[in-house]
């Protein structure tokens, strides 16, 4: 977001004093003037260092042995966050390392594509603490929030595995890699490196994929978005308002004070708070409220409008502060959460392993734990539509190639961590409670043999939802029958735990709500829990309704910033594709303003179409396809391990092909799978048409049960016609990769010659590479300020 002659100092004399150690002085990197434009990265040890390191290696070690081992005891949700922090630390400082430095082989002499092409819309520098905020909220939506929530039916232990584990060897490398490879490649998107490195039939095959992919998953997270907003005239003002204050925020940045991040970031703060308290008392107000309620097709059209403008817009005016702003709110919303747990000490009320880790007839989803627990739990661990964001939208904006693990990989564990504190909120709460909440109408109706309805009254549900409970054989973690219980407080405000229908009932007042009873999707039970933790430091009991309300904003916010950003790099692979024609090259410039328009009113066509006939018919639109969604986007993480392999395989670093290798053998595995099982035998969308099939021959349904059961019976055939789909095309894709890498090995020439690599472009351009910057990052900054002033000067190089 700043330029060279932004970050230049004012005219006048300026002196670099050269204060370097020996050590120091080899790491700093010049250009052919003499210009630092970098420093080399290097694990410089000191006794303290290691002392620290081991300590924490310690803290880690005992926190995996108490998770992994503790049986019919409760233990401190502490715990969790012990473990994963220390895990994340030791990942991002070593391993992360590693592959830097194996692997990349980052070189900040090395001009990245912002600063190449550097065209003040699409290829424009950001400073790295927004662009680290811009990237974590771009990857972040529903999945880290919902996916662990829904998969803590099984118990704590498979998800707290795969969510820490998955990320540190498999989500956040992918994120790294692919955008290192990209920032290699001029910014391009996934379709076309692949198109540059693999040939134009896997190149069209994985663009395909992308394109279908992308129109998906924008409209399902849209979808949960809307469902959020529709009855909440506070979350419509709040997220609205963040639009303003983004573009107040760009512009501040860019004109009135360039590469003054901090101050942008105060001020962006300010106006958010005042957005959130403003929201607040704008939802106590009917007359006002009912100006910002708004219902689900005017915010299909809100949203198709918004997220028009965020891709068609330079990158700097509205995307990037925008998304900085959310995860100013996200971050400073996890730190919250962290506090409360902390205070708060919640206690783990859900065993390691249920009974529901060995059957496949959870009620939350369907399916054995491998492979479905690893689908469930897909953004916080592993993500396909990561590495969308991570190619062509990104690298378009990184500063040097050596802020690169920082965003890529850092990002990912910030999500991660999202997960692991969603995980918390579901497992703290009563068994009970967390089925009643999670459990459809019919799972209760059919395990309690007492037909519930949206039209039954609340009581009825809690009754219901009780006996649905007491019919599951589902132990809690001393090994007794689950029961349904909720600790709060009675009329004079004593401590009390309520137990049964009561519980459900409590809870519901609790939040504010009539009922919470078959609040299916993991949002409820994410908001109950985040309620529960802040409400214990901020506000007590009395602040439940205001904090669960809160959360439902919350993840509205985080999920409509991954569709902004999702729009966006559907253009770039859209512009890329329609690029590979001979007669429509003029798309694959991103430059090309007709072309962006053009692209981007496709992209929102195509996902603003499915969510229009999504809210308009419950049976349609991308209600059909919501099934598909997570077994999609883990095969879409296999193709981008697919073509880190092909590239880091061309590169000739064969001892250190294991490391895309191990997650996409991991992951093949998962997602064939699942896509198997889905098309063939009990749990295949074939064997559940047939059954709607045979219910429609009988010609016992009429009215609504016969029309919707002729829905659901086409939708099946849907989803099960694309699991083959994009099955064959992930397996002809796999193929494809191995075949290309076999080839490679067979010729014998590696090297960034035989890859699609842009060419060295010397930089002139310096930024430090971590969040904070070092002591030597600090004087080198001071030498290229002085350095470039006399240059400017001098007249060889342009202010």
């Amino acid at each position: 977001m700043t330029t060279a002659a932004a970050q230049a100092p004012a005219p006048g004399k300026l002196e670099f004093k050269d204060d370097y150690t020996p050590d120091e002085a080899e790491r700093v990197i010049r250009n052919s003037k003499g210009l630092p434009v970098g420093v080399r990265p290097k694990m410089v040890w000191t006794w303290k260092k290691a002392l620290l390191w081991a300590a924490i290696a310690i803290v880690c070690a005992c926190g995996w042995a108490i998770l992994a081992v503790s049986r019919g005891e409760r233990i401190s949700a502490i715990w969790f966050l012990v473990v994963a922090l220390s895990s994340y630390a030791i990942a991002y400082r070593f391993y992360a390392y590693y592959i830097q430095i194996k692997i990349m082989r980052t070189d900040d002499a090395n001009a990245t594509p912002a600063e190449r092409v550097h065209d003040g819309a699409n290829f424009e520098r950001a400073d790295r603490r927004v662009l680290f905020g811009q990237h974590f909220a771009g990857i972040s939506g529903a999945g880290p929030l919902v996916g662990p929530i829904l998969a803590a039916q099984m118990g704590y232990l498979p998800s707290t595995l795969w969510i820490i584990l998955g990320v540190i060897f498999a989500g956040a490398v992918q994120d790294m890699l692919v955008l290192w490879i990209s920032a290699k490649r001029r910014g391009r998107s996934l379709g076309q490196m692949a198109t540059d490195e693999m040939g134009k039939f896997g190149g069209m095959i994985l663009s395909i994929f992308l394109v279908v992919m992308t129109a998906i998953a924008m409209a399902f997270l849209a979808l949960v978005a809307i469902k959020a907003m529709a009855a909440s005239p506070w979350a419509v003002f709040s997220i609205g308002m963040t639009i303003p204050i983004a573009l107040i925020m760009g512009c501040y940045q860019r004109f009135l004070r360039p590469g003054r991040v901090i101050e942008t970031t105060l001020l962006g703060f300010v106006l958010l708070v005042l957005d959130i308290v403003a929201g607040g008392w704008i939802a106590s107000i009917p007359a006002v409220a009912a100006v910002f309620t708004l219902d689900a097709k005017q915010l299909v059209i809100a949203l198709v409008i918004y997220s028009f403008a965020a891709a068609a817009l330079p990158h700097w005016l509205l995307v990037t502060p925008r998304d900085y702003l959310s995860t100013l709110m996200k971050i400073g919303t996890l730190v919250l959460l962290v506090i409360g747990i902390i205070i708060a000490n919640p206690s783990v009320k859900v065993p390691g392993l249920t009974e529901l880790a060995s059957t496949s007839t959870g009620p939350t989803f369907s399916g054995n734990l491998f492979p479905f627990l690893f689908i469930t739990i897909a953004c916080g661990a592993l993500s396909g539509f990561h590495g969308a964001v991570s190619s062509g939208l990104t690298p378009k904006a990184v500063e040097k190639e050596n802020q690169i693990r920082m965003i890529g990989y850092g990002s990912m564990l910030v999500e991660s961590f999202t997960a692991v504190i969603a995980l918390i909120a579901a497992i703290t709460i009563s068994q009970g409670v967390y089925f009643s909440t999670n459990m459809s109408a019919a799972q209760i109706t059919a395990a309690s043999g007492v037909s519930i309805s949206a039209t039954s009254t609340p009581g009825e549900q809690a009754d219901a939802a009780v006996k649905a409970v007491e019919s599951m054989k589902v132990s809690d973690i001393e090994g007794n029958q689950m029961q349904v219980t909720w600790d709060s407080v009675d009329e004079n405000g004593a401590a009390k735990t309520y137990e049964g229908a009561a519980a459900l009932e409590q809870a519901a007042a609790d939040i504010g709500e009539t009922s919470i009873v078959s609040r299916t999707g993991g949002a409820t039970t994410f908001a109950m829990g985040m309620a529960n933790f802040l409400k214990s430091y901020l506000g007590g009991h009395d602040s439940m309704a205001f904090w669960y309300h809160f959360a439902i904003m919350f993840e509205a916010l985080f999920i409509l910033t991954t569709v902004d950003n999702g729009t966006r790099v559907a253009r770039y692979q859209i512009g890329e594709m329609l690029g590979n024609v001979r007669k429509l090259k003029k798309f694959a410039d991103p430059t090309w303003k007709p072309g962006n328009i053009i692209t981007t009113l496709i992209a929102t066509a195509l996902w603003g179409g499915l969510l229009w006939m999504g809210v308009s018919d419950a049976n349609g639109g991308i209600n059909a396809m919501v099934p598909i969604f997570g077994i999609s986007n883990q095969l879409l993480a296999a193709a981008c391990f697919v073509l880190i392999t092909v590239c880091v395989a061309k590169m000739g670093y064969w001892k250190h092909l294991w490391i895309p290798v191990v997650p996409l053998v991991w992951d093949i595995a998962v997602t064939f799978t699942a896509d198997f099982q889905k098309i063939f035998g009990p749990l295949s969308y074939f064997t559940t048409a047939s059954k709607y099939q045979a219910q429609i021959d009988s010609g016992e349904l009429t009215g609504e049960a016969l029309t919707n059961a002729k829905a659901a019976l086409s939708n099946a055939y849907l989803d099960g016609v694309l699991s083959v789909f994009f099955l064959v095309m992930m397996g002809v894709f796999v193929v494809v990769g191995i075949v290309v890498v076999a080839r490679t090995f067979a010729a014998g020439k590696y090297g960034a010659e035989t890859t699609s690599e842009e060419p060295f472009v010397e930089s002139q351009w310096f930024a430090p590479s971590s969040l904070v910057a070092t002591a030597l990052e600090k004087k080198v900054q001071r030498e290229y300020s002085a350095k470039l002033h006399e240059l400017v000067r001098n007249g060889q190089v342009a202010a």
